[in-house]
């Protein structure tokens, strides 16, 4: 293996030539499809950036047919921003209370509704409902 050599190499050449191509017949096609109205700028020749151009003047074409359906998205999302802005003004406080209300706990004895213990207040007695002597009967 060399690096250097004082002989100048080409590079590989591809010599490619089609089997099946047919130069009257691409002619007949070319001009009939000129007079069918489908490709006449297909005659000239090529310029760099010539099938972008096409393709960016395509897709503006679409973009105006399509205006009136980008205006119906439009008005559609203004209609579900003004609906949701609804549900949060109005139902969303709501939701809110009944969460809090479900969360709270409603056996335990709130502190507004006893009073507060006096170890040093009189003591009530209260008599028994029976007397010495009267059975007790369980029921299972």
């Amino acid at each position: 293996m060399s690096f250097f050599s004082p002989y100048k190499r080409r590079a590989n050449s591809f010599n490619y030539r089609p089997r099946y191509y047919d130069p009257d017949r691409e002619e007949r096609e070319q001009r009939r499809a000129e007079l069918r109205g489908e490709r006449s700028d297909d005659t000239e020749e090529y310029t760099p950036g010539k099938y972008i151009r096409t393709q960016r003047a395509a897709r503006a074409e679409r973009r105006a047919k399509d205006e009136g359906g980008s205006r119906m998205r439009m008005w559609m999302l203004g209609v579900g921003v003004v609906l949701l802005a609804l549900f949060l003004y109005i139902l969303y406080p709501r939701i809110v209370a009944l969460f809090e209300m479900a969360g709270d706990d409603h056996s335990a004895p709130r502190a507004e509704e006893y009073e507060e213990f006096d170890p040093y207040a009189p003591i009530t007695i209260v008599p028994d409902d029976y007397e010495e002597g009267d059975e007790l009967i369980y029921e299972d």
